[in-house]
């Protein structure tokens, strides 16, 4: 998919912190979401850092969970946040 598109991709816990910001509004050509990890990483080392790791990392997109591996067409939203736990 060569298409741009437009999206809201919101930031929780650290990975705010580390980014500066808790949403932002991106124009992406990403195919998946590792594809568009990958176009934020280059952007700032900010973004490096909050992304350096994905196995300490959620992705949700429309705020559905889903992987890394996930297709992002038709996608309007995707959150990333550190796993929850609980009890």
């Amino acid at each position: 998919m060569t298409d741009s598109m437009q999206m809201t991709v919101l930031y929780f816990a650290w990975v705010r912190e580390r980014i500066g910001l808790p949403k932002e509004q991106i124009t992406t050509s990403a195919a998946t979401v590792r594809a568009l990890v990958e176009e934020l990483r280059a952007r700032e080392d900010r973004y490096d850092a909050a992304f350096a790791d994905l196995t300490a990392l959620r992705v949700a997109l429309d705020q559905e969970l889903t992987d890394f591996d996930a297709p992002l067409d038709g996608v309007r939203e995707v959150a990333f946040f550190p796993p929850m736990t609980g009890g």
